[in-house]
């Protein structure tokens, strides 16, 4: 039998009064969130003012790396200095990356500023996840983390239309400036309406293993960017980088088991259900987010259709993760078990995957949309067991750091996948050569559908051929994140005045 101590009464009583704050902190989560896929569709224009081409993936990239770099460290400041001051702290920083963005003078420029801005979407993003479990009891969480859910999956689905729309209306800066007026307004909200619930240790933080760990992180990025840049894990750009993560990683070890309060208490990893989920977010952040761009590019390359009929086969990839958001959030919350959706979500998305490695440019596109719509569906289904399950798993005061750790490797995991699917493609793809074609992987869809019907036809079945890896390597991921799935113990959330229990 678990022994560990009743679950703490939420830190608002009041049941309208924790919705209004939900709102608040939902409009910050939709506000963090969307400005990571607005911008795809306005980089064209900013290249265009710019130049300097060469640095076009670096003005996402540079916002992925700072989020994810920072984002244990938030989780620990949450639970030494109370989440509320942590939070509105994130939403500041935030703010102002926006307004520098908007400013930005030259790619260099919004390139740093994208990083500022960076810092402060990493602390909202796992911030908001703690302060939700001090505003729920573990099975009410389950519900409202749902809802999270979807306000994320909203942002991933009209922010690249939002962006090209805005963008054309009223220019590029518009989608940074609308975030100040946005901030500003949830600031407000936090300030006057959520409490703050002070820890009871004394606030010591350990700033050698922050810089460690976003080191570590860092070079995560920068090495599988450097495999598919430099060609070879070998050559000595791509083995300095490895290196540096090696020396990282064991000098944050170290750290980690002497000093009092560190950003990822070691102990946490002596649960099982922490050490599986931790493996499990990896790989599913690899499959969910790191997919979002290649089914776009699948669509276009493989099956000729334009940006905007590519843009509506992802209001069934999002219905999907509606429905198996809301399911799994609500069941959850009723049978207190969360293993059995997180097994068939990854389930899922292996199959489905599969399905995809054997679609090439004649398939239906009705059977397309179809799994892509599975595809959908398994992403939320699995949506809430990870974060679920290590706040269950870790003792109260570490709650912000578990939330942390396995939100960052999440987001590790997607930074990952996506150069690895990079790689597989651009491999396959560079010794594609087709007559009258100077160069395959640089054209744009309008370019594609304005050359000959022969043309484009070669061109299709190459691109089939280079997917039908790439899918199966992310099957392997899902694989991996099931594997490990299954090994989680089938644990029952408690509810208000009861305790953990392990399933019969």
């Amino acid at each position: 039998m678990d022994m560990s101590p009743k679950p703490p009464q939420p830190i608002v009583m009041s049941h309208g009064l924790r919705l209004v704050i939900f709102l608040f902190l939902m409009t910050a989560l939709f506000m963090a969130t969307l400005d990571n896929q607005i911008v795809s569709t306005a980089l064209p224009t900013i290249v265009g003012e710019f130049g300097q081409f060469e640095r076009f993936g670096w003005v996402g990239s540079a916002f992925l790396l700072a989020t994810s770099a920072v984002m244990p460290l938030y989780g620990k400041l949450g639970d030494l200095f109370g989440r509320k001051y942590v939070m509105i702290a994130a939403v500041t920083i935030f703010t102002v990356g926006s307004a520098l963005c908007g400013l930005a003078w030259s790619m260099d420029s919004l390139i740093a500023a994208r990083v500022f801005q960076g810092l402060g979407g990493g602390g909202i993003m796992v911030s908001i996840f703690s302060v939700n479990a001090d505003l729920f009891e573990p099975r009410e969480r389950a519900r409202y983390q749902s809802y999270s859910s979807l306000v994320i999956m909203a942002s991933g689905s009209i922010g690249p239309l939002l962006g090209g729309t805005m963008s054309d209306l009223f220019g590029w800066r518009s989608i940074f400036l609308i975030n100040l007026p946005i901030g500003v307004f949830v600031v407000a909200g936090l300030i006057f309406l959520l409490p703050n619930r002070r820890p009871d240790r004394q606030p010591r933080i350990d700033y050698v293993g922050a810089i460690l760990l976003a080191l570590a992180s860092t070079m995560v990025v920068l090495l599988t960017d450097g495999i598919s840049l430099f060609g070879s894990l070998v050559s000595w750009q791509s083995a300095t980088i490895l290196a540096i993560f090696i020396v990282a990683v064991i000098s944050w070890i170290l750290v980690e088991r002497r000093v009092p309060e560190p950003i990822i208490p070691l102990r946490l990893f002596r649960n099982s259900t922490f050490s599986l989920f931790l493996i499990v977010s990896l790989m599913t952040g690899g499959v969910a987010i790191g997919m979002v761009n290649y089914f776009a590019l699948f669509l276009q390359a493989t099956m000729g259709l334009s940006p905007t009929h590519a843009g509506l086969f992802f209001i069934l990839i999002t219905g999907g993760m509606v429905v198996g958001s809301l399911s799994s959030g609500r069941l959850i919350s009723i049978t207190g078990r969360y293993k059995p959706f997180c097994v068939a979500g990854l389930m899922l998305n292996v199959l489905t995957l599969i399905a995809f490695s054997q679609f090439g440019a004649h398939t239906p596109l009705p059977l397309i949309g179809f799994v892509m719509m599975l595809q959908g569906l398994a992403v939320g289904l699995g949506q809430q067991a990870p974060i679920i399950g290590v706040q269950n798993s870790a003792p109260r005061a570490d709650v912000g750091a578990a939330t942390g750790a396995v939100t960052l490797t999440r987001m590790g995991g997607a930074a990952v996948a996506i150069s690895i699917y990079g790689a597989v493609i651009s491999v396959i793809m560079s010794g594609v050569s087709i007559p009258g074609v100077s160069s395959v992987g640089s054209l744009t869809p309008d370019q594609i559908a304005s050359l000959p019907e022969a043309a484009r036809h070669a061109i299709a079945e190459a691109y089939g051929k280079a997917f039908e890896p790439m899918f199966l390597t992310a099957a392997a991921l899902a694989t991996m994140g099931l594997l490990a799935a299954l090994m989680l113990k089938p644990i029952r959330l408690p509810t208000a005045d009861a305790k953990p229990v392990k399933a019969a």
